[in-house]
């Protein structure tokens, strides 16, 4: 039996992070379309990245079965997590790295905030993290009087804007260039007030910014794509180089991961180094890699810091329908195809997590309840099925997920009332009767107009099955 204590299967708590919207997706989407601008931006991007991602996947014929292979080596991590994880903290600590477990965001906002207070510094760089922003950690090390300074453009973005990233792969793709260039007008330290929205001068900008941060910084945060077991090597794929900057200048490095990226092998990223940049970027291979395992005198950090972060987790690994999102690599792959997400944006989703996996994944980590109308953010298309490298079922979860959700009254009564019907033969042949005699009624009265509201009734057939059956 397995030592490894992931926690009971509770679910994320309320009051921290950013899993929880504020408002309904249906009352936020409409909001989102509304937004002309915020739709061109999104259509102009997510067919960008569409187009990438599919001349590069074409070139390998082998990319379904790499698909298959990749599904079949998360599964069977899920399968034994404990015992790859417990092998994982020996593996970091040979290493003379240090393990912490977070059962939840206040445990793992807690361990960063102590650990940086312990550094005797007051700021720190971070690399692009999604679990740092599920668990609000910005907001926790600010309220500690430490200052994160995010070192990823899109998120730098994001974070001079005081807004919240929209997008897994891209987080500003709801600004445009002249939007991005009044937020460094506006927020940037130091900027050339005659800085044009030219998307090189705006890089060039951001880099001088950042390498003065980078230098004068000794303590850095990260996320982790992957983290290999066998070996306790962390991995960390990006773009930019801003990410390699801050895992190899800075005295200290804490990483914070969630329990699902742990691989049981060195050899098992063969295959999602092959899957992840074509299915994200569009590229062949991410332009940086960076990998290092626990402490090397000399040699980059000299105290690094993992902290394993459940925050539920655990309440996903007990569904077997719902566990399959574990198995994302948060390559946005899902969002790019997704005709809802392209329309609304990741704002509307209320979760860090938008799309097509934040409408499966956010919920299952909440309870359904705190995120019940999620489930429905969705057309049941199929895109996002087709689309994932790792042949993550979402439809099928969304579907199992709407069986969870807690449903209106009036929805409930209807759905008894036709149980009731169909379960009596006389009752059935006279409902039947008395739909053909609605004709082409394409809209309910209240209260069922809610359900008329984004769909037209279908028109009744002019003979029923067993009036076609009596007269033959």
């Amino acid at each position: 039996m397995s030592r490894t204590f992931l926690g009971m299967p509770a679910t994320a708590p309320r009051g921290v992070g950013h899993l929880r919207g504020a408002e309904p997706f249906p009352q936020a989407a409409r909001k989102a379309l509304d937004d002309e601008q915020l739709r061109r931006n999104l259509g102009h991007a997510t067919a960008t990245i569409r187009r990438r991602s599919g001349a590069v996947v074409a070139e390998l014929p082998d990319w379904q079965e790499l698909r298959s292979a990749g599904s079949a080596l998360k599964a069977a991590t899920m399968a034994r997590l404990p015992d790859l994880l417990e092998e994982l903290e020996e593996r970091v600590t040979a290493a003379g790295g240090v393990v912490h477990w977070a059962a939840d965001a206040y445990e793992a906002n807690r361990i960063v905030t102590e650990l940086v207070r312990a550094t005797g510094h007051d700021r720190v760089i971070k690399v692009k993290s999604m679990a740092t922003q599920e668990i609000g950690l910005n907001e926790a090390l600010e309220a500690a009087g430490i200052a994160p300074v995010e070192t990823d453009l899109a998120e730098l973005i994001v974070q001079l804007g005081r807004d919240r990233p929209s997008h897994i792969l891209v987080p500003a793709i709801h600004r445009n260039r002249a939007e991005i260039r009044e937020i460094f007008l506006r927020e940037m330290p130091g900027v050339d007030p005659g800085l044009t929205d030219d998307p090189v001068a705006l890089a060039a900008a951001a880099r001088r910014y950042l390498r003065e941060t980078f230098l004068s910084t000794p303590v850095a945060v990260s996320g982790a794509n992957f983290a290999v077991a066998e070996t306790g090597t962390l991995v960390v794929l990006e773009s930019e180089g801003n990410g390699r900057m801050c895992l190899t200048l800075p005295e200290t490095l804490i990483t914070v991961m969630g329990i699902e990226k742990v691989v049981p092998a060195w050899r098992d990223l063969e295959v999602f180094l092959q899957l992840l940049p074509r299915a994200s970027t569009g590229e062949r291979m991410n332009p940086y890699t960076s990998m290092w395992t626990g402490v090397t005198p000399g040699d980059g950090p000299q105290s690094f810091h993992l902290v394993l972060l459940d925050n539920g987790r655990t309440a996903v690994l007990a569904d077997e329908v719902g566990r399959q999102a574990l198995h994302c690599i948060r390559c946005s792959a899902c969002l790019n195809v997704c005709p809802v997400y392209e329309r609304t944006g990741g704002h509307a989703y209320g979760s860090v997590y938008p799309g097509p996996i934040g409408a499966v994944l956010s919920p299952q980590l909440t309870g359904v309840a705190d995120n019940a109308s999620l489930p429905y953010a969705s057309t049941l298309c199929g895109a996002c099925f087709d689309a994932c490298p790792v042949r993550i079922d979402i439809p099928s979860i969304l579907v199992h997920l709407r069986n969870q959700a807690p449903h209106p009254r009036a929805e409930r009564a209807a759905m008894a009332a036709a149980a009731y019907t169909m379960d009596r033969p006389a009752w059935y042949a006279r409902a039947q009767r008395a739909a053909k005699l609605s004709g082409r009624l394409t809209r309910l009265p209240p209260p069922l107009s809610g359900w008329t509201a984004g769909r037209d009734l279908p028109v009744p057939p002019p003979e029923t099955f067993r009036e076609w059956w009596a007269r033959r």
